[in-house]
């Protein structure tokens, strides 16, 4: 293995993390699934939207899509597909009573709060052991790598 001053040349990085990420992916997908939400047919999207109702609160679907960084149609998609189960509450706002407000509904708070913990208690391990400027270098990376694989899937929807 080729190191720079601090770490590992980029290629060997790239080889590392590609042969990583498929790993963390699979052990992820292996954390157990609380019985009150088997059955559900929960994709990744629905974990980042019910990540954000559980440590954010209740939320409009325009506040959630801007929080998850998608189109409010997007949401409220995915909120359709979660209320036919019972999963989430579309409330009316007090503030504003055409407005919906989106909630976990009380009997999955729980299941919901098990299953995200796994990941959670993962990350809060790994974090806890980092100073403040590491922590911010791992997330920059992962959005940084997120914005990439966007523009390589963008390239090849296009055909360049």
């Amino acid at each position: 293995m080729s190191i720079e001053s601090d770490g590992p040349a980029v290629d060997e990085a790239v080889r590392t993390l590609l042969l990583l990420m498929p790993r963390l992916v699979g052990r992820a997908k292996r954390l157990p699934i609380p019985p009150a939400l088997q059955g559900l047919d929960l994709a990744p999207r629905h974990l980042a939207l019910l990540a954000h109702l559980e440590y954010d609160g209740p939320a409009s679907v325009n506040e959630l899509a801007a929080r998850l960084e998608v189109a409010p149609t997007t949401v409220s998609l995915m909120v359709s597909e979660l209320s036919r189960p019972g999963v989430l509450e579309r409330t009316a706002d007090p503030a504003d009573r055409r407005r919906r407000i989106i909630a976990i509904a009380p009997a999955y708070i729980a299941p919901i709060s098990e299953w995200l913990s796994g990941s959670a208690s993962a990350w809060e391990s790994v974090m806890r052991d980092l100073d403040p400027a590491e922590r911010a270098t791992v997330i920059t990376a992962l959005r940084a790598y997120e914005a990439a694989l966007e523009q390589v899937g963008d390239r090849h929807r296009i055909g360049q």
